[in-house]
């Protein structure tokens, strides 16, 4: 299973971590309400299966989604950390997810 997201293939969503693997890539959280998913964060890890289960921002999380939480990936094995970042933040600008607002600014500023 898959979903789209820009022009990315993510794998999942998935309701669980167990099958999503610890390497370097993009992660899309979703909200599953009203048989509808919506997207509430986006990221990049060098190790996605830690990051999602160690996250900050899971209140954040729980806070936007009345459902319940799904985990879309997009591994990036041979990309940068910098390249990770600009495709986050590019998706960022076109979803607009409520969750990591203050990342955005963070990413200009590095540029």
């Amino acid at each position: 299973m898959s979903i789209l997201i820009g022009n990315y293939r993510f794998e999942g969503p998935y309701t669980s971590t167990t099958k999503i693997e610890d390497k370097p890539g993009i992660y899309a959280i979703h909200c599953y309400h009203k048989n509808e998913y919506q997207l509430i964060d986006l990221g990049e890890a060098a190790q996605l299966r830690s990051r999602i289960e160690s996250h900050e921002r899971m209140k954040c999380w729980q806070k936007n989604c009345p459902g319940y939480f799904a985990v879309s990936v997009f591994y990036t094995p041979h990309w940068t950390q910098m390249g990770r970042m600009e495709l986050q933040q590019k998706l960022r600008k076109i979803y607009n997810p409520p969750c990591g607002k203050k990342l955005d600014g963070m990413l200009n500023f590095l540029k």
